[in-house]
């Protein structure tokens, strides 16, 4: 059986998967270490920790391994754009290159942001949809965009930024709220919790410019809500229902302007259960299952696989 391995190292995330042409998948990733009270890493240190923990987490995946893989995939920049560049991505992709050289395989070269749509895709089972338009939002620490997706000879899909953040990205402001209240980096997971524990109704009011939205003003709101000395529950919840709030108006503006066709959401904010809540309720959309939407290989394996013509 025909196997494809994907390496994908992120700005908080190293991460290694292999897929199977019968479309089973085996992953493996560990966070990179943030110091309690910072909200992020220098790409410096990233690219450090990266080249320490990759053979590790990479050994994890092909211990056992019958078989050589029959093609390699790298996420080899943040964005299908020109320009688009990282330093921490260069890590995964110079590993991956030595290792198709060394199996003498192709070496496929893809975007961080088309593995995270691919892996939603995957993790919901509709793979389906890469054969034709559909909108996806992409929502994590480093990105708040919404992309209009087709299908690509070439690169297997194409993604074309049709709306986005104009200033931090829902990740950032998720993060900085959390640490403002003294969780630690990344907060979004313990920040949910607290959120769940308000039993006080908040109303929130998007800003949006077209169909981008502004979220930097949300951490000037929620500080001055912890100034009045608010319960820090009631912040937390204040600061995930308008990143709720925001996705549901950015996604209405789309759907208005380009016409229906399927909604996908991933990206590690969707995995907050109080987003996905509220928009599963407002659309009929495709959402990534938790163990996916954080940053993974499983998506740049499964292109991959594409790619390679064996899924």
């Amino acid at each position: 059986m025909a196997s494809f391995l994907g390496l994908d190292t992120s700005n908080y995330t190293t991460s290694v998967a292999i897929c199977a042409s019968d479309g089973t998948l085996k992953q493996a990733k560990k966070l990179l270490p943030v110091k309690s009270g910072e909200i992020g890493l220098r790409q410096n240190d990233a690219v450090f920790h990266h080249v320490n923990r990759l053979p590790d987490v990479f050994g994890e995946v092909v211990n056992g391994l019958s078989e050589m893989p029959d093609a390699v995939g790298v996420s080899a920049r943040p964005r299908d754009e020109n320009g688009s560049y990282m330093p921490c991505f260069t890590v995964g992709a110079s590993f991956g290159r030595m290792i198709a050289q060394l199996l003498n395989v192709p070496c496929y070269e893809f975007s961080h942001q088309a593995g995270h749509i691919a892996a939603g895709l995957y993790s919901a089972g509709r793979l389906d949809l890469l054969k034709r338009k559909f909108l996806a939002f992409h929502v994590s620490g480093g990105t708040t965009e919404a992309l209009l997706v087709a299908p690509d000879e070439l690169n297997v899909i194409k993604t074309e930024i049709v709306a986005k953040t104009l200033d931090l990205t829902a990740g950032q402001l998720i993060d900085r709220v959390g640490v403002a209240l003294g969780l630690d980096f990344p907060a979004g997971g313990e920040l949910e919790k607290l959120a769940l524990c308000c039993d006080e109704a908040v109303k929130v009011k998007p800003t949006l410019k077209g169909a981008d939205c502004c979220l930097s003003g949300v951490e000037n709101l929620c500080a001055r809500m912890k100034l009045e000395q608010q319960k820090d529950e009631k912040v937390a919840r204040f600061c995930i229902e308008y990143v709720s709030a925001a996705l549901e108006a950015m996604c209405r503006e789309l759907l208005r302007k380009f016409g229906e066709m399927p909604v996908v959401f991933a990206g590690g904010v969707m995995s907050n259960a109080i987003i996905k809540r509220r928009l599963s309720s407002c659309f009929d959309a495709v959402f990534c299952e938790p163990e996916f939407s954080s940053d993974n290989a499983a998506g740049v394996a499964v292109l991959t696989a594409i790619k390679a013509g064996k899924l």
